[in-house]
């Protein structure tokens, strides 16, 4: 990378946290390949009033994870990153909305069996998810677009070995309650 060089968005983490009293709070952490932050975008509180639950149905989550939040943060980034991982599968829905390909991020298969999966993926709980692994992790693409896994494996080998997929949910998770304790 030359001097003037601007550093590239390799990953992208992307969750949405609920909060009982305010809402939904989105968060949209850039990684490099080292996984450093280069970027941090989170949003204002939302919270559907009962007239769009009514409306939106059984879509509003997807909606609200895909379109109102993730679409929103991804607008926000100056770096696009090379793949997404999210950690509900209502985020997956932002998928139909980008070229990013997206992983759901599951299960690291090297933990104590008694760990519980961020997800699971078997036959009664995969329905629209298209399951593969990495690294001995268990990740998933919208069925849709199954052939994302191909895209997904090869830019995932740019991060370190050792790096954990599920972790920088944590970082997300940390900075937006350090933002809504600021906001006080």
């Amino acid at each position: 990378m030359g001097s003037g060089d601007k550093p590239s968005a390799v990953g992208g983490f992307y969750t949405v946290v609920v909060h009982e009293q305010h809402g939904l709070f989105g968060g949209l952490l850039l990684l490099n390949r080292t996984g450093r932050p280069l970027e941090f975008h989170c949003t204002a509180p939302i919270k559907p009033n009962r007239a769009q639950e009514i409306l939106y149905g059984a879509s509003l989550e997807s909606y609200l994870y895909g379109e109102a939040i993730g679409a929103a943060l991804l607008a926000k980034a100056t770096n696009a990153p090379q793949f997404l991982c999210v950690e509900s599968a209502a985020a997956l829905a932002l998928r139909e909305l980008t070229e990013i390909p997206i992983a759901l991020v599951g299960s690291d298969e090297r933990r104590e069996p008694d760990n519980m999966p961020l997800f699971r993926v078997d036959a009664a709980h995969e329905r629209g998810l298209h399951p593969f692994a990495f690294g001995g992790r268990k990740l998933a693409t919208a069925k849709r677009f199954a052939a994302d896994e191909t895209l997904l494996v090869d830019r995932l080998k740019q991060l370190p070995e050792q790096f954990d997929l599920a972790e920088p949910f944590a970082r997300i998770r940390g900075a937006i309650e350090e933002a809504q304790r600021g906001g006080r």
